[in-house]
């Protein structure tokens, strides 16, 4: 018998020295949420994908393989880049590289983000931290809640403060910091990684666009908002009763506004939860907007 139950989670809610973050969906190491509902109440994502793997349509591979974070950032976070997976299984103890994407759910009227750089060469970009020249090195974007950005590894980045952020990834926890603004961590400044910084750094720049494929519902509306070889994201956008089918080895859900139902159980702002392989088909009812992410 196909077991059709929504997979829900607890949490792993992480202070930071510019905020906090909350692991909503990972089965990482360094954070392995507990299953909070249904017949595997307590256990963990990880043994659930080593356990269960037909949950998830018999996917291949070590480790689940993606990762949802919820980022509050009251004050900047350090300016970084992460490795590709190549990079990473030669260099970080065999972790996935970490290519990500951020959905705007909040932000400051002036908040900006760090996204790319003004480097030609890997020699230009060497100068320009050596001589400090982070305003004329670093590209800043400025951003309104809704927005949606496509970040693959090689790509320098930052969040600035008063921003809420809604980040999907692959499942990897290696983070190379640039520039930190000079800030003290109990008394000592955080470690920087300058040189692997640069050697996975993608240079010159390359800018991605956003697909805005949009498929029209009679009570919901259905966006493609990227996919590339790790990870497929829409938006879905619900205003009254809707079905929806699911042909894929899994679906990722975020709730980031509104509330209603699926198949009558209560969903709301903030919560996250895991459609299994075997459950082929769901009614969503209410006033919602939704992230959705496979792979």
């Amino acid at each position: 018998m196909k077991e059709k139950e929504l997979i829900f989670l607890n949490k792993l809610h992480y202070p930071k020295i510019w905020g906090s973050e909350d692991w909503v969906i990972s089965a990482h190491s360094n954070g392995d949420c507990k299953i909070s509902n249904g017949r595997y109440y307590g256990m963990t994502l990880s043994w659930l994908w080593h356990n269960k793997r037909e949950l998830f349509g018999n996917l291949e591979g070590e480790v689940f393989p993606l990762l949802t974070k919820i980022i509050n950032a009251k004050d900047d976070l350090s300016i970084q880049v992460h490795p590709d997976d190549t990079y990473a299984k030669e260099n970080a103890n065999g972790e996935l590289g970490k290519t990500e994407c951020w959905y705007i759910i909040d932000c400051d009227s002036d908040a900006e983000l760090i996204l790319g750089h003004n480097a030609e060469t890997k020699e230009e970009m060497k100068n320009m931290i050596e001589d400090e020249k982070w305003e004329n090195l670093l590209r800043r974007v400025k951003i309104n809640p809704g927005d949606f950005f496509y970040i693959p590894a090689g790509t320098i980045h930052g969040i600035k403060k008063g921003t809420v952020i809604l980040e999907i990834q692959q499942s990897s926890d290696v983070t190379y910091r640039l520039y930190d603004y000079g800030r003290l961590d109990k008394g000592r400044l955080r470690d920087l990684h300058i040189k692997e910084s640069i050697d996975v750094t993608t240079i010159p720049h390359v800018d991605y666009k956003i697909s805005n494929k949009i498929e029209e519902f009679k009570n919901a509306k259905k966006e493609l908002l990227v996919k590339d070889k790790y990870f497929t994201l829409y938006k879905i956008t619900i205003k009254g009763i809707q079905q929806f089918e699911n042909d894929r080895s899994f679906m990722m859900v975020s709730v980031i506004k509104g509330e209603g139902t699926i198949d009558g159980i209560k969903i709301e702002e903030g919560l996250h939860f895991i459609i299994p392989a075997s459950y082929k088909e769901f009614q969503l009812e209410g006033k919602l907007d939704l992230i959705i992410s496979t792979v």
